[in-house]
C-alpha cells in the first residue's frame, strides 16, 4: 500500500478533499507573501524616485530665479542711463550723471518725519510757453494724503525741480545744480495741508555740482517742447510739458 494513499476509517475522498484543501490553503499564503513582498520592494523604490525628482525642481527653479536677477539689473542699468542724458554730454557720462541726481535727491527720510509714502508732490510750469526773454517758472506743491498731521523737512537740498527733453530720455537742467540748500526748513503738514515752492529757471543747462550760475560751459536752451518734473525723497511727481519759443 503506498504510504500517499490515505489512511483511516473514512472513505479515501474525504482525505484526499482534505489534501486538497491543505494544499489549497498553503498556495494562497506563499501567493499573498509574494504579493507582499513586492509590494514592500516597491514602495520602498517610490520615495527614492520622488526624492530624487524632488531635488532636480529647486536646481531649476535657482536657475532660472538667477536668470531673472541678471535680466533685471541689466535692464535698470540701462533705465538710469538713458533716462537721463544731460545735453552735450555722451551716453556714458550721463549715466554717471543720473545715479549722482538720483541719490542725492533720495536721501533716506530722518526719523520721525512725514513718510514719502504719506505725501505727493506736483509741479506745474507758471504758462505753456515763454517767450526768448523770458525765465520759466515751476511751482512744487507738496501735500500731506496721510491721515495725521507730520513734519517734513522740504528745503531745497532734498527736493528738486528738473527739466528734460519732452520724452525725458535728455536731462537737461535740475534747481539743486548749482544752488543745493543745505539749511534745513522743516515744515508741519495737517493731513490735507499743502506747501508751496517757487523756482525759476534761467533757460541754460547745468550738471551736478556745476561751479556757479555763470559756469561759461553751460548752454542756453534752443526753442521746442519740454517737461518738468519736481521730486521729493524717493517721490517723483508726474512730468508736466512746456514750450520755449
Amino acid at each position: 500500500m503506498s504510504v500517499l494513499e490515505p489512511q483511516g476509517p473514512l472513505p479515501p475522498e474525504i482525505y484526499w478533499r482534505r489534501r486538497a484543501l491543505a494544499i489549497g490553503v498553503i498556495v494562497v499564503v506563499l501567493i499573498l507573501l509574494v504579493w507582499l513582498v513586492s509590494s514592500i520592494r516597491g514602495g520602498s523604490a517610490d520615495p527614492e524616485t520622488a526624492a530624487a525628482e524632488s531635488s532636480a525642481v529647486p536646481t531649476m527653479s535657482a536657475t532660472a530665479t538667477t536668470s531673472a536677477d541678471s535680466s533685471g539689473a541689466s535692464g535698470a542699468s540701462g533705465g538710469s542711463g538713458g533716462g537721463s542724458e544731460p545735453a552735450g554730454e555722451s551716453p556714458e557720462n550721463s549715466s554717471a550723471t543720473a545715479t549722482t541726481s538720483t541719490s542725492g535727491s533720495a536721501a533716506p527720510v530722518a526719523p520721525g518725519q512725514c513718510a514719502d509714502q504719506s505725501l505727493a508732490i506736483k509741479v506745474s510750469p507758471s504758462k505753456p510757453t515763454y517767450g526768448a526773454d523770458e525765465e520759466p517758472e515751476f511751482t512744487t506743491v507738496v501735500t500731506n494724503i496721510g491721515s495725521t498731521a507730520c513734519e517734513r523737512d522740504l528745503a531745497g537740498g532734498f527736493q528738486q525741480v528738473v527739466v528734460s527733453s519732452l520724452d525725458g530720455a535728455q536731462r537737461l537742467w535740475s534747481s539743486t545744480d548749482c544752488f543745493p540748500q543745505a539749511d534745513p526748513d522743516i515744515r508741519k503738514l495737517d493731513p490735507g495741508q499743502q506747501a508751496a515752492f517757487t523756482v525759476k529757471w534761467s533757460g541754460k543747462t547745468s550738471t551736478p555740482e556745476c561751479a556757479t550760475e555763470q559756469d561759461p560751459q553751460r548752454d542756453a536752451v534752443s526753442a521746442g517742447a519740454y517737461s518738468v518734473v519736481g521730486q521729493l525723497g524717493a517721490l517723483r511727481s508726474a512730468p508736466e510739458p512746456f514750450n520755449l519759443a
